[in-house]
């Protein structure tokens, strides 16, 4: 094996489940990204060149594009664990019919939801993280030394009245750490349900909190930005919003619809890039289409279209990695190499057997995978690692059976029924 191996740290148990179960299912692990992270070192470093605008008070608006499979949800999911690490809270939301940024029935305040009920920091990194977030302002407040702490509380707030909505969000934070100094765990269990956007009416909101104010479809946006400027206060670095598959808006049916939610995109993109928010990131996911189709994507909102589109200096071997959007290019077959090397070592370490795999045992596998019909154009990492999973459960449950001579049988049987696209492959000289 190679040295890449033979040093791969041990993975826990736990976390080693959850990378193999997850990546066999077709879906992003939440946990343990770090262990089987190879390539896009570019596009890492671009997104955390972001996070150190956003600390400094700033904003940051990007785009990740990439197709079905391609790493786009595995790449977000690792700026969200960076991010998390460096002591910045991180939102994430999967857009859905039932979930967009504007909507004639909730499904913008429903993604606003989701975006609170995923908030996550280093130490609540699954999500559920915003009585957290409260507690250690509160706590923060009280370590001040001047003033009683109702009026160090009013104080630690009142830049955030100067925004939209900001009043009310600062009375209701108020309101938080009154709760928390007598002890009023139902009020404090009602303001956190307002800063949730449960409230459904103002109605509602007026008997428990004596507020008519509440979060809606129409506003949510605005109080994303307050919660980012409100977490200096309580002692992190900032906000990062990761909103995935954008290719939602673009399934939309209705053109009007679809325009009133890349409407919202672009109110988003200018505050960012305006300075009009602080202390916030958004990074959006969509497939090319999702973007650039000039019908039904994002480009078919000309204001968009014009701010986002591709200068005339950019090429494929010299990419602008500070432009807003960030297109993701396949791995290439080295660094697919020592991504299923690693899966093979979690493999073992998890299931507690000797890891006999061998580099030309990689090797074979990946030729057979790049040997397909159509591989230089759609085979992706989400298929191959599948796959790979795949075999090392096949080769556990049957002892008996040999890895390679698995491979050699797979590989004899793709020949015979594709010849051609086997002796073409781009894999077929490749060599350890």
């Amino acid at each position: 094996m190679t040295d890449t191996a033979q040093t791969a740290p041990r993975v826990p148990k736990r976390v080693a489940a959850v990378i193999l179960n997850s990546l066999k299912g077709g879906v992003v692990p939440r946990i343990g990204l770090p262990y089987i992270t190879v390539g896009r070192e570019v596009e890492i470093r671009a997104l955390l060149t972001d996070l150190d605008l956003i600390a400094d008070g700033g904003a940051s608006f990007r785009f990740l594009v990439g197709r079905y499979g391609a790493g786009k949800s595995f790449l977000l999911q690792t700026i969200r664990t960076h991010a998390m690490g460096e002591n910045f809270v991180v939102a994430d939301a999967d857009l859905s019919p039932e979930r967009r940024l504007q909507g004639g029935q909730g499904q913008g305040l429903a993604t606003y939801r989701e975006l609170i009920r995923n908030l996550s920091t280093k130490t609540r990194p699954e999500g559920g993280a915003l009585g957290l977030i409260l507690d250690r302002w509160v706590a923060h407040v009280d370590e001040a030394a001047e003033g009683d702490g109702l009026a160090r509380a009013r104080a630690s707030v009142a830049h955030l009245e100067e925004l939209v909505h900001g009043f009310d969000f600062a009375r209701m934070l108020v309101r938080y750490y009154q709760a928390c100094a007598e002890g009023d765990d139902e009020t404090k269990s009602s303001v956190a349900r307002w800063l949730r956007g449960e409230f459904r009416t103002k109605t509602e909101a007026k008997s428990e909190l004596g507020t008519s104010v509440i979060i809606t479809d129409d506003d949510w946006y605005d109080y994303v930005k307050l919660i980012g400027a409100f977490l200096v206060g309580a002692g992190y670095r900032g906000l990062l919003v990761l909103i995935d598959e954008l290719v939602n808006l673009y399934k939309i049916p209705n053109a009007i619809t679809r325009q009133y939610n890349y409407e919202k995109i672009l109110t988003m993109y200018n505050d960012t890039l305006q300075g009009k928010a602080h202390y916030l990131g958004i990074i959006m996911g969509g497939t090319p289409t999702s973007i650039e189709d000039r019908r039904r994507g994002v480009f078919s909102y000309e204001a968009l279209r014009s701010r986002l589109t591709q200068g005339r200096f950019a090429r494929e071997d010299m990419r602008d990695m500070l432009a807003p959007i960030i297109r993701l290019h396949p791995l290439t077959y080295e660094e697919l190499l020592v991504l299923i090397e690693k899966l093979a070592q979690i493999h073992a370490g998890y299931f507690g057997y000797q890891n006999t795999v061998t580099d030309e045992d990689l090797a074979a596998f990946l030729q057979i995978e790049f040997g397909r019909v159509g591989a230089n154009t759609h085979l992706t990492p989400r298929e191959v690692i599948r796959d790979f999973i795949e075999l090392l459960d096949i080769a556990y449950q049957n002892p008996d059976q040999d890895i390679s001579a698995l491979l050699r049988d797979e590989g004899a049987v793709a020949g015979a029924g594709q010849p051609a696209a086997a002796e073409d492959a781009p894999f077929a000289e490749f060599t350890i």
